[in-house]
C-alpha cells in the first residue's frame, strides 16, 4: 500500500517519535541512536560545547513526495528560494561568531550552530525538530545515546510552524525561542509551557491597529488573512477590538495557501466591489503577494492598506508596486547591525558545497551554473545557465534582499533571540558553587553536561541590554514587551521604488494614552494624498439628527434621521435625541434647547389692540349716553325710565368694558384675581340693576290697576337696596373666593409643546362655578321677568328692550362656553373678552340706544303725553 502527500509525513512523524521516546527511555541499547543521523536537513553547521539549532524556511515551499513503507524517505526536495529568509540564517551565524569573539559573554565556551531548512512546511518542520532533540553525534561511555548537544532550538519563523514543533518538544521539555511567530495562541503557558519568543504577540499589534484605523474616524473596514494560525488569530482578535471602538466590519477574507488564479480574482473583486476604503490584511509575504499583483493587475485605487507587521517592510513589494504608495502598518523595531552585511558578502558556494541555497542564490544571482559533477537533487529542477561560474564573482557588486541591510527587523529580533539564549548559558556559567551546600551545587548545573529543563529557568530570568539601548526579557507568558514602528510607503524620487517611513512608534510599557504616537504631518495616504481618506458605511449625522440602524445591516450602516420637536442633538453621530427641560424648546436645527415663547394676549399684538379698541369703544359709547341722559335728564324719557338706575346701569356697563380689558396682558399674581372678580362683580352689578328696572316695569304697570299700592313697597330707596343686595351676595362669594383659593398665574406647558401659554388658574374651580352661576341665575330671573313684561300697553316699553337685551346676553354666554372649550391658549381669553363685549354691548344697544334715538332724533316723542297714552294696535 503507498500513501501520498502531507499525510504520509504526518505519520511517518508520528513513528519517529514514539522510536524517539524508546531511544531515550531504553538508554540508545535496541536501536542504534545514530540512525537517526540521516533525517536530518542540516545546510550549515559548526560543532562547539554547545550547540544551537536554527530553523527557517529557506525555500518557501516543498515539493510533495510520494512516500511509502517500502523505501526509506528520500531527501526533501524544496523550491522558492527566499533571500530574505537565507539573510535570516547567515546572521544566526554572523551572531554566534561573534559571541564566541567577545570575551565578557560566555568566555571559555564555543558556542556551535546547526542550521536547518524547513521548507515552510509543517511535516517537514516536525521532522526536523524531532532529528534535532533525538540524535546524538557519539554515545556516551555506557554505550547507551547521550543527552542531545542542543538545548534549545531557534525557530521556526511562521505562528503555524512553531505550534506545531512545540507541541512535541514539550515531550522533551526543550525549549523553543521563536523570532517571528507573533500568534497570541502561544502565550498560552498550558499549551506551550517552553515556547519563548522575541518578536511581540499579535494580540498588541491587533490592539494597536484597531486604535490606528478609530484614531482617523474610519469605521467602516475590510479585513483578509491568510489561512494559517497567523493570519485566522491576529483578524478575530482586530475585529473583536475593532468593533468595541465602535468600527464595523464589512467582510473577512481568508487567503489560501495554495490559492488558484480564480480564487485570487475572486478576493480581489470582493475588495473592488467594497464600499470600504480602508483594508486591514494579516498576512506573510508569500501569501499577499498573489494578492497585491492581482489588484494592480485589475487597477484596483481608492484602497488605503494596512499592513501587519509581517509584510509591512517587505522589500518584495514595497520596491515592485509603486501603486501601494500610502499604505500603512505596524513594524517590528528595527536596528544597525554593524558588520553584518560584509558578512553576507562572505557566503560563497565552494566554501559551503553541501548548502544547496547558497549555491542557488549564486546561480542566480550571476547567471551562471556550477560545474560539480553531482546534482543537488534538494533542489526542484534546477535551471541550467549558459555560463560555467568562476566563483569569483562580487556579493558585494549587486544589491538584492539579501544584503538589503536598511530594514533589519526580524534580523533584529533573531539578534535578540540568539543574544537572550546566550546571556541565559552566561548566568547558567556564571553560577557560583559553594562545596559547604550539596543543595547549591544542585542549582547550579554543568554547562558542559546541560539538561534542557535547566537551560529553560535560565531562559525565564534572563534580563539583559543589549547594545541598542533595548532591555529584552521574558514576561510570564514568554512574551517581551510589544514595541513598534509605525511605517508608511512615500513615493521615491522621479518613480522610483518605495520609500520606507517612520510616521510613529506604539510602546506596550507605556501609560495607556502614551502607547500610541503619530507625527500626522509626516503621513502619506493612498496615492500620495496628504487628506485622511474617509471610509464609512453612512456619513455623520450632523446636530440635530440622530443615527437609525438600517435593519439587517451593520450598525455603521445607518439613516440621519431629524430630532422631533423637543428634543436635541448637540454632537454627532448621536444615537437618540435628548429632550428638552419643560421650561425649554429645540431650535429649528434641533441641535439646541432655547426657551420656550411666552404666549399670552397682549396689547402690542394686533388681535389685542382691536379687543382693547372695542373695549375703549364701548367706554365712550356708554359715556356718550351717559352724557346725553345727564343733558336730557328733566325729560319725560329719561324721567320715566328711573334716571337713577339708569345711571347706575350705565356705571355697571362702563365697569364691563372696562373689566374686559382686565383681560390683556400678562398674567400676574394681582392680574389674575382682579380680572375674574371685576367680572363677577360688574356683571352682577349690571344684571341687578337690569332686574331692578325689570321689577319697576312691572310694579308700574301694577300701580296703574285700580286699587294697587305696589308703588308705594318700590320706591327709590328698595330699588337701591335690591341692587346692593343683589351685587352684596355676588361681593361675598368673591371675597370667599379671594381669601380661600384665589386665582393665580400658570405656565401651561401641556397644550402645547413649542410654547408656554401664561394663563390665570382658576383657583378654587367650585367658587368659581358659584359666581357664573349667581351671574346666570340674575340673568335668567331677569330674562323671565322681562320676557312676562314684554307685551305691557305702553308706548316705549321698557320690558321689551330688556328682553332683547337679556336674549342677547344670554345667547353670548351659552355660545361662550363652546367656543371657550375648544379655542386654545391665548384665544381662550380672546373668546372670553368677545363674550364681555358683546353682552356689554348687546345691553347698551337693546336699552338706552332706542331711548337716545328718540331723545335726539324724535324729540315729539320725547313728552309726558305721548308716554302716559296707550299703545295701540297694528
Amino acid at each position: 500500500m503507498c500513501l501520498d502527500g502531507e499525510d504520509m509525513l504526518l505519520l511517518q512523524v508520528v513513528t519517529l517519535l514514539l522510536l524517539s521516546l524508546i531511544c531515550f527511555t531504553n538508554g540508545g541499547s535496541a536501536l542504534d541512536c545514530e540512525r537517526w543521523q540521516n533525517l536530518d536537513a542540516v545546510v550549515v553547521q559548526k560543532e562547539g560545547q554547545v550547540i544551537l539549532a536554527g530553523m527557517f524556511p529557506i525555500y518557501a515551499k516543498g515539493v510533495e513526495q510520494e512516500l511509502s513503507f517500502t523505501t526509506l524517505p528520500g531527501k526533501r526536495r524544496c523550491r522558492g528560494l527566499s533571500l530574505r529568509t537565507l539573510r535570516w540564517s547567515q546572521a544566526m551565524i554572523f551572531f554566534i561568531e561573534e559571541i564566541n569573539r567577545n570575551p565578557d559573554l560566555l568566555p571559555n565556551v564555543t558556542l556551535g550552530y546547526r542550521v536547518y531548512d524547513t521548507c515552510g512546511l509543517v511535516a517537514l518542520s516536525m521532522k526536523t525538530a524531532l532529528s534535532v532533540v533525538s540524535q546524538p553525534l557519539k554515545r556516551n561511555t555506557t554505550g547507551a545515546c547521550a543527552s542531545p548537544t542542543v538545548p534549545l532550538i531557534i525557530g521556526d519563523s511562521g505562528s503555524t510552524l512553531s505550534m506545531a514543533i512545540s507541541r512535541m518538544l514539550n515531550l522533551f521539555s526543550v525549549p523553543l525561542v521563536s523570532y517571528f511567530a507573533s500568534c497570541a495562541c502561544l502565550s498560552d503557558k498550558q499549551q506551550f509551557p517552553y515556547f519563548f519568543r522575541t518578536i511581540p504577540s499579535d494580540a498588541y499589534q491587533a490592539a494597536a491597529l484597531a486604535r490606528l484605523v478609530k484614531h482617523f474616524d474610519r469605521t467602516w473596514v475590510g479585513t483578509m488573512g491568510s489561512d494559517d494560525a497567523y493570519g485566522r488569530t491576529a483578524m478575530d482578535m482586530f475585529i473583536t477590538e475593532v468593533t468595541r471602538l465602535g468600527v464595523c466590519v464589512t467582510f473577512r477574507i481568508i487567503i489560501p495557501k495554495v490559492s488558484s488564479p480564480q480564487q485570487i480574482q475572486d478576493i480581489v473583486k470582493t475588495v473592488r466591489e467594497s464600499t470600504a476604503r480602508v483594508l486591514v490584511a494579516f498576512a506573510i509575504e508569500e501569501d499577499i503577494q498573489p494578492i497585491v499583483e492581482e489588484t494592480v493587475r485589475q487597477k484596483v485605487t481608492g484602497k488605503q492598506w494596512v499592513a501587519s507587521e509581517a509584510w509591512v517592510t517587505s522589500t518584495l513589494i514595497y520596491s515592485n508596486y509603486p501603486s501601494f504608495s500610502g499604505t500603512i502598518g505596524f513594524a517590528i523595531r528595527r536596528a544597525e547591525i554593524p558588520g553584518l552585511r560584509t558578512f553576507l558578502h562572505s557566503l560563497h558556494p565552494l566554501a559551503q558545497p553541501n548548502n544547496p541555497s547558497a549555491r542557488e542564490f549564486w546561480e542566480t544571482q550571476f547567471n551562471c551554473s556550477f560545474n560539480m559533477g553531482t546534482s543537488l537533487v534538494s533542489i526542484d529542477d534546477p535551471v541550467q545557465y549558459n555560463r560555467t561560474c568562476t566563483g569569483q564573482e562580487r556579493i558585494e557588486d549587486t544589491e538584492t534582499i539579501y544584503n538589503d541591510v536598511s530594514q533589519l527587523r526580524v534580523t533584529y529580533n533573531l539578534h535578540k533571540a540568539v543574544y537572550a539564549v546566550a546571556h541565559a548559558l552566561h548566568n547558567l556559567l556564571m553560577c557560583q558553587k559553594k562545596e559547604s551546600s550539596k543543595d547549591k551545587q544542585n542549582q547550579c548545573p554543568d554547562i558542559h553536561n546541560l539538561q534542557t529543563w535547566q537551560v529553560i529557568q535560565y531562559l525565564r530570568n534572563v534580563n539583559y541590554t543589549n547594545v541598542f539601548g533595548d532591555t529584552v526579557y521574558f514576561d510570564e507568558h514568554g512574551d517581551p514587551v510589544a514595541s513598534y514602528d509605525i511605517i508608511n510607503w512615500h513615493k521615491g524620487p522621479e518613480g522610483g521604488p518605495l520609500r520606507l517611513v517612520t510616521v510613529g512608534r506604539f510602546d506596550s510599557s507605556l501609560p495607556n494614552k502614551q502607547q500610541l504616537v503619530l507625527y500626522q504631518d509626516n503621513i502619506v495616504w493612498q496615492g500620495g494624498s496628504k487628506e485622511v481618506p474617509v471610509s464609512v458605511c453612512s456619513t455623520s449625522c450632523v446636530p440635530g439628527y440622530r443615527k437609525v440602524t438600517r435593519k439587517g445591516e451593520p450598525v455603521c450602516c445607518y439613516d440621519c434621521v431629524p430630532c422631533p420637536e423637543g428634543s436635541i442633538s448637540n454632537s454627532t453621530d448621536q444615537s437618540e435625541c435628548s429632550l428638552c427641560p419643560e421650561d425649554l424648546w429645540s431650535n429649528l436645527q434641533r441641535d439646541t434647547c432655547v426657551e420656550k415663547q411666552i404666549e399670552f394676549l397682549s396689547y402690542t399684538e394686533g388681535f389685542g389692540m382691536a379687543l382693547a379698541a372695542i373695549a375703549v369703544l364701548g367706554v365712550m359709547a356708554t359715556v356718550t349716553v351717559a352724557v346725553i341722559f345727564l343733558q336730557y335728564r328733566d325729560t319725560p324719557l329719561v324721567r320715566a325710565n328711573n334716571s337713577e338706575l339708569s345711571f347706575l346701569l350705565l356705571l355697571s356697563l362702563t365697569l364691563c368694558f372696562l373689566c374686559a380689558l382686565t383681560f390683556l396682558g400678562r398674567p400676574t399674581h394681582w392680574a389674575c384675581p382682579l380680572r375674574r372678580t371685576a367680572f363677577g362683580l360688574t356683571f352682577a352689578l349690571c344684571l341687578s340693576c337690569l332686574l331692578s328696572k325689570t321689577l319697576v316695569v312691572l310694579m308700574a304697570f301694577r300701580a296703574t290697576l285700580p286699587g294697587s299700592n305696589t308703588a308705594r313697597c318700590f320706591r327709590p330707596s328698595q330699588q337701591r337696596l335690591g341692587v346692593f343686595l343683589c351685587s352684596a351676595l355676588q361681593c361675598g362669594i368673591c371675597v370667599a373666593w379671594l381669601t380661600t383659593a384665589p386665582p393665580y398665574p400658570v405656565k401651561n406647558t401641556w397644550l402645547y409643546r413649542d410654547r408656554i401659554i401664561l394663563e390665570c388658574h382658576l383657583g378654587s374651580v367650585a367658587l368659581f362655578c358659584c359666581v357664573l352661576g349667581y351671574i346666570g341665575c340674575l340673568a335668567a330671573f331677569c330674562f323671565i321677568l322681562a320676557f312676562l313684561a314684554r307685551k305691557l300697553p305702553d308706548n316705549f316699553n321698557e320690558a321689551k328692550f330688556i328682553t332683547f337685551s337679556m336674549l342677547i346676553f344670554c345667547a353670548v354666554w351659552i355660545a361662550y362656553i363652546p367656543a371657550y372649550v375648544s379655542s386654545p391658549g391665548k384665544f381662550t381669553v380672546a373668546v372670553e373678552i368677545f363674550a364681555i363685549l358683546a353682552s356689554s354691548f348687546g345691553v347698551l344697544l337693546c336699552i338706552f340706544v332706542p331711548k337716545c334715538y328718540v331723545i335726539i332724533f324724535m324729540p315729539e316723542k320725547n313728552t309726558k303725553k305721548y308716554l302716559m297714552s296707550q299703545k295701540t294696535g297694528r
